[in-house]
């Protein structure tokens, strides 16, 4: 296998991680201030932004490496990532009552330049671009 067909994080790839990585630690940091400083204000909404966070740090570590078993997390993150969004995005429009206060995911990442709706499908398309130039 070429080396550079093997690497996610190049060319295109090196943006994604960066936006990856980026949004992961703003994620953290948010949702970290959230919880300590008020857990009791909108406990659903804050975990879930600590879950997005974690998630976004997996997917910017599996992005990164080229390994099948990295591919496969990297595969799980973006996919629980893509449903989380989608699932909290229609939730702060269906049952708003749920979310008295903003996660990564509200509005299907309306607060982050809706990053985390397109996000998670760009890095599915990225995997499966570089899964494509290694097998072929």
């Amino acid at each position: 296998m070429p080396e550079s067909a093997s690497h996610l994080a190049s060319g295109p790839g090196r943006v994604l991680v960066a936006v990856y990585g980026v949004l992961g630690l703003a994620a953290t940091g948010r949702s970290t201030v959230q919880l300590l400083g008020q857990p009791e204000e909108a406990p659903l909404a804050y975990s879930l932004s600590l879950l997005a966070a974690v998630i976004y740090l997996v997917a910017t570590a599996s992005l990164l490496r080229s390994t099948p078993r990295a591919r496969l997390v990297g595969l799980v993150a973006c996919s629980v990532e893509a449903v989380g969004v989608l699932a909290v995005g229609v939730l702060t429009y269906t049952a708003p009552e749920l979310f008295p206060d903003k996660t990564v995911w509200s509005h299907f990442g309306q607060g982050y330049a809706f990053l985390p709706l397109v996000l998670p499908f760009l890095g599915l398309a990225w995997l499966r671009r570089t899964s494509l130039a290694v097998s072929g």
